[in-house]
């Protein structure tokens, strides 16, 4: 965060209550998330990067389609064809929700936000409010222009439209998706406060329980791999439920929400206890 950050983007003045002063708060919070680089950076990877490499996989899959076993062709047609993409963009959206709350610890800048808003829970619900309206656009923009580009290129292979309601659904839920991993992070970035330690916890949670929990044998190891944040969540942008699938995509979702508002309640909580 730079100097200028901190000079265009004053906290909300401690005086008002109510919704005038949540209103101020947000105002604040939507200039300096952009008055930093690696916001807009970090959407330009993530948008770009997710479509671009939706299209190569859509037209490499398009082109080797015949030489696909019939359990590949399933399982890119239940996914979706943003699915590469989007699984894409899951890392920089990650390091961005981390980036979002650390940066102003490691410049002292929550010193000055607290200071100006001493109510601190507001403070933290219009920074995760913003950030979530940012993200979820996003994801949005990801979903709604790669889809008609992948979609195109494949032809009748995947014969799948947005007129279709599961389709338009799972094309909606990719937005979901993101705002809510993105606050998943931006969650833990408020309780490490620590953008390496943040981002560590991050990858231990996602892949080491996320992944790894995906090898567990036997009907316990295919609950807990399930249940995870982003295994649970990641559901609501398929196409359709898949065979053996424990949660539908709406309880998918729910799992993730779930996770997110208790890491959200805990970095409340210790944001109102600890010192800045």
């Amino acid at each position: 965060m730079t100097a200028a950050t901190l000079r265009l983007a004053p906290a909300a003045p401690a005086s008002g209550h109510g919704l005038a002063s949540f209103c101020r708060l947000l105002r604040s919070e939507w200039t300096k998330i952009w008055s930093v680089r690696s916001t807009a950076w970090s959407l330009a990877i993530l948008v770009i990067g997710g479509i671009a490499l939706s299209t190569v996989i859509a037209g490499v899959t398009a082109a080797h389609w015949s030489t696909l076993s019939a359990a590949n062709q399933e399982s890119f047609a239940v996914k979706g064809v943003f699915a590469p993409g989007l699984t894409f963009a899951q890392l920089p959206l990650c390091v961005l929700g981390v980036l979002v709350i650390t940066s102003e610890y490691s410049t002292g800048m929550i010193r000055s936000t607290l200071l100006a808003a001493p109510r601190r829970t507001p403070v933290l619900a219009a920074k995760a409010v913003v950030f979530g309206i940012v993200t979820f656009a996003a994801g949005e923009l990801l979903a709604f222009v790669s889809f008609p580009i992948a979609q195109a290129m494949l032809g009748n292979r995947v014969p799948e439209s947005l007129g279709d309601p599961a389709i338009l659904r799972a094309a909606f839920g990719a937005g979901l998706y993101l705002a809510v991993l993105g606050l998943f992070s931006f969650a833990v970035g408020a309780m490490v406060r620590h953008t390496a330690g943040a981002i560590a916890a991050i990858i231990v949670i996602f892949v080491a329980f996320g992944d790894l929990s995906q090898l567990l044998p036997g009907t316990v190891g295919r609950h807990i791999s399930a249940y995870m944040p982003a295994n649970a969540g990641i559901v609501v942008t398929y196409a359709r439920q898949q065979a053996g699938g424990l949660l539908s995509p709406w309880q998918g979702f729910g799992v993730l929400c779930l996770w997110t508002a208790l890491l959200l309640t805990a970095a409340g909580f210790l944001l109102a206890r600890r010192d800045a």
